[in-house]
């Protein structure tokens, strides 16, 4: 059918043009903001891709829902302002009409966003998790850099070495400041080796001095020796459990805890948003020829941001308890649902005005 497909693929151009275009923008931003927390030591700087790649992941389902509610209305708005959808009224098709289009071309992202939603959205967030946990708890070791000073995960140590091998666990001229127990210690040594002991690794330093410094009794000690062990870290355990912004459907469900359960409404309700968006999308175009399509595209931004806001606040109502996920779920969407109905109903009736006339002129036609 000719309305069918031309609506369609000018849905389909409006929509490709607009993902692109906001993943270029939000990617810039994001990429700003991962360089910023790379910078503050957040996690590796050499990992800036990957968590770049699962933050646009987790975020795709946001992406996707406002391209195509944008698409959508721009498309409608468009048909408006150069009076085609006068023409398309006039030949029998309807506002209601545009439904059945509409839904085979976003049935597909609907379903995408549904599940980026609810499992990409948890997936990314744990991936980005673990490497900040890696790089966080990283021990003291990876921590050094030949020829500069670095400080352990504790803050109690400072190591230096001059010249490394981290690879053969091994490094020369090391310098090493701690403070523990009151008690300031400097060892300098000439060569030291790595060695692993129970759950701890140390330095065997070879050929040096320890200077040992009480400054509460203002006296320190002075020690030479051919060798001697000095702990760097505790070997790395395995990570910590994830929170509820890291688990999967059924493992919020597993415990339903007001924070897992906010957590479970709210990627329900991204979903069930995109699906009301799209109704929204073609009742809210109400284009004057001679205005432009403006006033629509502000309504737009406006519509979309605030329905987003409200579904993340209704996580924050959730997890304080001031109301259950069922009766968020049909308080916030349900409305927005009926709301985008009724102006479909208006609009179809005032699409009724652009046949009435003519079929009145056919029928006197007749009886003349």
């Amino acid at each position: 059918m000719l309305f069918d497909s031309s609506f369609r693929q000018e849905l389909a151009r409006y929509f490709w043009a607009t993902l692109v275009v906001l993943t270029i923008i939000v990617i810039t931003v994001w990429l700003i903001r991962t360089f910023g927390e790379a910078s503050v030591g957040k996690f590796n700087p050499k990992d800036v891709g990957m968590v770049l790649g699962y933050t646009a992941i987790g975020n795709l389902h946001s992406l996707l829902t406002l391209s195509l509610y944008i698409a959508m209305v721009s498309t409608v708005s468009r048909m408006y302002t150069d009076s085609e959808m006068v023409i398309w009224q006039s030949s029998g098709q309807s506002v209601l009409s545009l439904l059945i289009p509409t839904f085979k071309f976003a049935l597909p992202w609907l379903i995408a966003i549904t599940a980026l939603s609810l499992m990409a959205w948890p997936w990314s967030n744990m991936q980005i998790r673990e490497m900040r946990e890696r790089f966080e708890k990283r021990g003291d070791l990876e921590r050094i850099k030949p020829g500069q000073f670095q400080e352990s995960a504790d803050g109690k140590r400072v190591f230096y070495i001059d010249n490394s091998s981290i690879s053969q666990k091994n490094g020369n001229r090391i310098f090493i400041v701690s403070n523990e127990n009151n008690i300031q210690s400097i060892v300098t040594a000439q060569s030291g080796l790595i060695e692993a002991r129970d759950q701890n690794r140390f330095f065997i330093l070879s050929n040096g001095q320890r200077i040992e410094i009480k400054p509460e009794k203002n006296e320190f000690k002075l020690i030479e020796f051919e060798t001697h062990s000095s702990k760097i870290d505790s070997i790395p355990v395995q990570l910590s459990s994830a929170n509820a912004q890291t688990t999967q459907p059924l493992g919020l469900l597993a415990e339903p805890t007001n924070v897992n359960l906010a957590e479970l409404g709210w990627r329900i309700g991204m979903a069930i948003a995109a699906f009301n968006l799209v109704i929204l999308a073609i009742a809210i175009p109400f284009i004057n020829p001679r205005s432009g399509r403006s006033g629509s595209l502000i309504v737009t931004v406006i519509s979309f941001f605030t329905y987003y806001n409200m579904v993340n606040m209704s996580r924050n109502w959730i997890g304080t308890g001031l109301i259950s996920l069922p009766k968020m779920l049909i308080t916030l969407h349900l409305p927005v649902f009926l709301m985008a109905i009724s102006i479909l109903y208006w609009r179809q009736q005032q699409g009724l005005i652009f046949t009435s006339p003519r079929k009145i002129t056919s029928d006197k036609a007749v009886q003349a």
